[in-house]
């Protein structure tokens, strides 16, 4: 990789502005001496990624791909404008699950002691050169890195070690890493081919673009909650190891007809998917299913294979290819991940199910007209996309429950 294939132009203030966040939220463990199983776990998990999204307009299926990339051991590429909410996701995720935070935007000048840290300077009298790493990205558990392609070579080499190995090498210093998921994000995807050799290291991609007008509404009171938002710790990071871990010994063997099917169908219809990538998407489908409290996996999980896809324009075409073998797919923990990959009836009836739930435990008992006006306005909406998505006779009994209670909370006003 050339120096000037990897370090590309960006201005000063650019650089001025890259930021250094190092948080661990310090919340007393409420683990119990007992293992919980694999759907007790996901549970929590579940409820702390809901908590996690609240206020988040559009970013939902950031945080389910955040997730589900750190069950995997995978990482994940966002590619977008800045001002998204992209890093925004990363720290609600990396909160609710009180995991360690590293997070930096790269810029042209960044050296590599920035983001792994400084020589320390007493050992280097006695000639060894090794690194103080604390507080830095090789102590990390979650990683955000914005213009992540911006790094030197030397920093994208080091990286590189980081994210395929766990391990961080620099001078006479080798230490394992802790780091769960790390999460790169940039503009647009690189076109030189050094830098897209990187890349695909990075397995999941998402894909972000502003929020669309007739949501702003939603953004503006959403970001004034965000502000208001205490950190929440409603899983560990032992919860997303145990899930982890459940996701490694899960037997593919059933599913490695209906993933192989996919892949051929892709390759066919003329979308790149590389066998390093190919045989890493086992590693999603397991997750998937760890995450929905599944030891087996079953077709229901076969939806990661969209956010596996390298390019915006892959993923549209996966999504009508794949729509048939993708309509069972559903995942109460990443609702919004697996409704965005397969358009499929289950995994929206998941996600309605979950919206209904939450906007009805949240009534705004006593408040003013005003906001009772937007709660009933939000739950006529919830309602109007049941009757359009499904048939009467067609509705889940799970959101044929949620309906109903949906319908007597609006007469009830």
């Amino acid at each position: 990789m050339s120096g000037s294939a990897a370090v590309s132009l960006a201005s000063a203030d650019h650089v001025d502005t890259a930021r250094l966040t190092w948080f661990r939220l310090r919340v007393p463990s409420t683990e119990s001496a007992a293992t919980p199983g694999i759907a007790e776990t996901a549970r929590a998990v579940r409820d702390a990624l809901a908590a996690a999204c609240r206020g988040l307009v559009e970013r939902e299926v950031l945080v389910d791909l955040v997730a589900l990339a750190a069950v995997a051991g995978e990482h994940l590429l966002v590619i977008g404008p800045p001002g998204t909410a992209k890093s925004e996701a990363v720290r609600r995720a990396a909160r609710a699950t009180g995991a360690s935070v590293f997070e930096y935007l790269l810029g042209r000048f960044t050296e590599p002691s920035e983001l792994f840290g400084p020589v320390d300077l007493r050992k280097l009298r006695d000639g060894l050169v090794e690194t103080e790493t604390r507080g830095m990205l090789p102590e990390a558990e979650f990683a955000f890195l914005d213009e992540v392609f911006q790094g030197s070579t030397a920093i994208l080499n080091t990286l590189l070690g980081i994210l395929n190995e766990r391990t961080f090498r620099r001078g006479h210093t080798q230490l394992a890493c802790p780091l769960r998921v790390c999460v790169g994000a940039s503009n647009a995807l690189p076109e030189d081919e050094s830098l897209a050799a990187f890349a695909d290291r990075f397995l999941l991609r998402a894909f972000v673009e502003p929020v669309p007008g007739p949501r702003l509404e939603e953004l503006l009171e959403g970001g004034r909650s965000l502000e208001r938002a205490p950190a929440q710790k409603l899983a560990s990071v032992a919860d997303l190891d145990r899930l982890a871990a459940a996701a490694r010994a899960a037997d593919l063997t059933a599913m490695r007809g209906p993933i192989a099917h996919a892949l051929r169908r892709l390759r066919a219809a003329g979308v790149s998917v590389t066998d390093r990538r190919a045989v890493k998407v086992q590693s999603l489908v397991a997750a998937a299913a760890a995450l929905s409290g599944r030891e087996v996996p079953t077709d229901a999980d076969l939806w990661p294979i969209v956010f596996s896809i390298p390019t915006a324009d892959g993923q549209r075409l996966a999504r009508d290819l794949l729509r048939d073998q993708l309509a069972r797919s559903e995942n109460a923990t990443l609702p919004a991940a697996a409704e965005e990959a397969s358009a499929g009836p289950l995994a929206r009836a998941t996600r309605l199910v979950q919206v209904g739930g939450e906007l009805l435990q949240a009534r705004p008992d006593g408040a003013d007209a005003g906001s009772l006006e937007r709660w009933s306005a939000r739950l006529e909406s919830v309602a109007r996309e049941i009757d359009a998505g499904f048939a009467s006779d067609a509705v889940p009994e799970p959101l044929a429950q949620v309906r109903s209670r949906i319908v007597e909370a609006l007469e009830a006003r």
